[in-house]
């Protein structure tokens, strides 16, 4: 089976308004839906690294169109139809100009401030003495900015709602979505032995409803530990064992990279993507406790093209 891998996407449908890429996904806009295709690409400190992961794309679509199915109870969503392992069709709708992440633990980026001395972050108190992947007193929301080009920037609720971003009504939604999203989230975790450390939602309002929409509960967008082990491995001081892309992070640190001015991305060779893809086939059945069996990857962006002109019709 051919491992083709898809880098971009450059097509032309009947009835599209606009096209838009981010760092993973190409999307494509018609006059009351999109067409979201998730690529292989690969991006980390808000750089897409120069090679695509074979079947990285398949792996976030069915993840988030797994877990957007299982939080519909709380929030509805964006999707109306996956027409291909790739792909995904929904609701076009106006994002809000933040992301919600939120955070159970102290790590990545939260423990890198914590280290530096600092004990708030966007706005959140945080208490003295905590360790490296510790537990927090209670889940907490850091909210980022959503930039379209370079860092997404950490922001506050409060300069949230001075600066106009969203209003106070649809801000206390959000949060409020937020926090039961993370409860199911980690709900859904622990029957598969994973703790969610952290992760990020967006939502964006149509007809002056708020969606959820983007991905939920995906490798790129959450952090998972490995349930068994945590404590004593907390108790050693040791790292903990994680499912995200953290692995590439720490892989880009330990060769001189780490998306700042003047550095140049390390290159990435058959054996490191082929053990990124593995590593990627390997969370897909942790996160969703299901067997990933790959689509066949021969013409891919044929089978695409094909498979979403059947879907607009």
């Amino acid at each position: 089976m051919a491992q083709e891998a898809i880098k971009e996407t450059n097509y032309q449908f009947k009835g599209q308004t606009d096209f838009y890429r981010g760092k993973v996904r190409d999307v494509y806009f018609f006059d009351d839906k999109i067409a979201m295709i998730a690529t292989d690409r690969i991006s980390a400190f808000d750089v897409v690294l120069p090679r695509p992961i074979p079947y990285k794309g398949q792996i976030l679509n069915q993840v988030a169109t797994k877990f957007l199915k299982e939080t519909l109870d709380i929030v509805p969503n964006w999707v109306k139809s996956s027409p291909d392992p790739n792909v995904t069709i929904g609701i076009k709708c106006d994002p809000f100009p933040v992301e919600m992440v939120i955070r159970g633990y102290l790590a990545g980026h939260a423990w890198r401030v914590y280290r530096s001395g600092k004990r708030e972050i966007c706005g959140v108190a945080l208490p003295e003495g905590l360790r490296e992947n510790d537990r927090l007193p209670t889940p907490i929301i850091t909210p980022t900015t959503k930039a379209k080009e370079g860092h997404d920037e950490d922001i506050s609720k409060a300069e949230i709602l001075a600066n106009g971003l969203v209003s106070p009504g649809d801000y206390e939604q959000l949060e409020k979505y937020t926090f039961q999203l993370f409860e199911r989230g980690s709900e859904i975790a622990r029957k598969n032995d994973l703790i969610l450390v952290d992760t990020k939602y967006e939502f964006g309002k149509s007809d002056g409803q708020i969606y959820l929409i983007d991905e939920i509960h995906t490798p790129d967008s959450s952090r998972y530990f490995y349930l068994d082990g945590y404590e004593e491995r907390q108790k050693k001081g040791e790292p903990q064992k994680q499912l995200s892309k953290e692995f590439v992070r720490q892989w880009l640190i330990s060769n001189g990279f780490q998306g700042k001015d003047g550095q140049q991305v390390p290159v990435m060779d058959d054996a490191l993507v082929t053990s990124i893809s593995d590593r990627y086939i390997e969370l897909f059945e942790s996160v969703t406790g299901d067997k990933f069996e790959k689509q066949d990857n021969e013409a891919i962006l044929n089978r695409i093209e094909k498979n979403i002109n059947l879907a607009l019709k």
